[in-house]
């Protein structure tokens, strides 16, 4: 359950149907776009928005809720936030490599927006979960490489006065300049690229079910019917 105020509603439901789509293409190459659909990947990106708030206000809708800028009491804002994320144990979890465990509900009205537009609401949770998370599975690899911990250490003595401890907060002037100095800066970068790489190839299976159920899910959208009236409630910018 999260709590927010009236004013944060609306970045709340924003990031609630962000869709994290780094690095991933929605159609594969050479594969016709189909009718009504946008080829590029921002406008794309901006219809999958869209199609989930259409679905997440129809479902509060149903339950005679709607999303308004004005100040709710403190039961209705709970009703509200059960309503669009669900309630109880989460059903959804997905342990990461990096030992982060990411979960969510089952319920609510965001899951069952995902689930109508993605078709299969677990799949589309680890796949997004997994993918989102690449680069940070990359350094976390990084991090146990033995040129980034000689760079990492020299980066340490460089920003550590003499005579004293190594401050948690480095003035930045002097962590950016030994950085350099270091080399840190050149040995992530180099590293990173690479580790990316052999992380996109350990996860291809989810990076594959990612573009298919992403697909899946632009084609959804295109074919949603008219609102038969006009929305209640902010959309999400």
């Amino acid at each position: 359950m999260f709590r927010t105020t009236p004013r944060t509603r609306r970045a709340l439901l924003t990031a609630a149907a962000a869709l994290l789509l780094s690095g991933c293409t929605a159609v594969g190459p050479g594969a016709p776009t189909p009718p009504g659909m946008p080829s590029g990947k921002t406008a794309q990106d901006a219809l999958l928005r869209a199609a989930e708030h259409r679905l997440v206000v129809d479902c509060l809708s149903g339950r005679g809720l709607s999303l308004t800028s004005r100040p709710r009491a403190p039961d209705e804002e709970r009703r509200l936030q059960t309503a669009l994320f669900g309630a109880g144990p989460r059903e959804l979890s997905v342990t990461l490599t990096t030992g982060a465990t990411v979960t969510a509900h089952e319920d609510g009205c965001v899951a069952g927006a995902r689930q109508r537009l993605y078709g299969d609401q677990r799949r589309w949770f680890r796949a997004q979960v997994v993918v989102d998370n690449l680069r940070a599975e990359a350094q976390a690899r990084m991090r146990d490489d033995p040129a980034h911990r000689a760079a990492l250490a020299r980066w340490t003595r460089c920003v550590t006065p003499p005579g004293s401890p190594r401050p948690d907060r480095p003035d930045p002037s002097v962590a950016a300049r030994c950085s350099r100095e270091s080399g840190l800066d050149e040995v992530r970068e180099r590293l990173e690229a690479a580790e990316l790489a052999t992380v996109r190839s350990l996860r291809r299976d989810e990076l594959t079910t990612y573009r298919q159920l992403r697909d899946r899910a632009l084609r959804r959208a295109v074919e949603l019917p008219a609102p038969t009236h006009p929305q209640k409630g902010t959309t999400p910018s």
